[in-house]
């Protein structure tokens, strides 16, 4: 049995990995969720979203997620849920200062890396990564929800679904 939540290792294979933001955004908002709106997820939460905007330069977007995702996260000790939080919050607080003020639309785009310092959230993120199909290319829309499913029986519908499968 794991000793981390599947949607987390999930996050940090998507955010690690493949950096596909969007998709980190998708599994850990359900986990927020579930743990009745955990501010430690919201928070990792914020940076994936953060990211994903700097990412499409959506500068104002990218820094504000940052910033919030910093002033709940600043708080939490340098080790926390098996990974190097303290760092992750210095390297965000480095973005941020980046996109703060003139020159900001310089700042090139870089992603980041969460270091795990826990054995075992390791080898569980390890294990998992094997099963875990990458998202390449990146989804650029939700994969879930009520619009993503009207879509999808759309698309199923049309006479030339069963013709485009092949």
């Amino acid at each position: 049995m794991s000793s981390y939540e599947p949607l987390y290792i999930d996050y940090l294979i998507y955010f690690n990995r493949d950096q596909d933001y969007f998709e980190c955004h998708e599994v850990l908002e359900e986990l927020w969720l579930e743990q009745d709106r955990d501010p430690f997820y919201k928070g990792l939460l914020q940076i994936a979203v953060g990211l994903y905007h700097f990412r499409n330069r959506n500068l104002r977007g990218g820094r504000m997620m940052l910033q919030s995702a910093v002033e709940l996260l600043e708080h939490y000790s340098e080790h926390t849920r098996g990974i190097e939080l303290g760092q992750l919050v210095e390297e965000v607080k480095e973005l941020v200062r980046g996109l703060t003020g003139p020159g900001a639309e310089d700042v090139p785009y870089r992603d980041l890396t969460i270091r795990i310092w826990d054995e075992t959230l390791t080898d569980e993120f390890r294990e998992r990564s094997l099963q875990l199909k990458p998202n390449i290319p990146q989804r650029r829309s939700p994969t879930r929800g009520r619009i993503y499913e009207e879509k999808m029986k759309a698309i199923q519908q049309e006479p030339n679904f069963d013709k485009n499968q092949n």
